[in-house]
């Protein structure tokens, strides 16, 4: 097909009109998108400590694991324990034992201060 042809069988068609209510509806959302507030910036200066503070303590986290291999675990067992506490003594042995001392803590604060949020909201969740 030659390009005069192409031409031709193009200039053929007819033009394609939207409907009555396209450019109405179009305007309307380009009005409504201009008059809306900017959106509010993250507040970095905010965050910037915390972030800093995490990518220190992974740093000594990893500078600590390269630094001593293995610890010995330390049992704690008693007599007068209760089966709770043992469950919880094993827990703490097995997470020195992995090096997850920290992470175990991290969690364990992290389910008080959801407790504590639950309590001051009424239960209300």
């Amino acid at each position: 097909m030659k390009p005069d042809e192409l031409d031709r069988v193009l200039s053929r068609e007819p033009g394609i009109i939207p409907s009555s209510g396209f450019v109405r509806s179009v305007m309307a959302a380009v009005r409504s998108e201009a008059a809306a507030p900017p959106p509010i910036p993250f507040p970095w200066k905010r965050a910037l400590p915390g972030l800093l503070v995490c990518i220190i303590a992974i740093a000594w986290s990893v500078v600590d694991a390269f630094r001593s291999p293995a610890r010995a675990s330390v049992s704690v067992t008693s007599q007068t324990v209760t089966p709770w506490i043992d469950g919880v003594a094993s827990l703490l042995d097995k997470a020195q034992m992995f090096g997850a001392e920290w992470v175990l803590l991290g969690l364990l604060l992290t389910l008080a201060g959801l407790k504590l949020t639950w309590r001051l909201a009424g239960g209300r969740v």
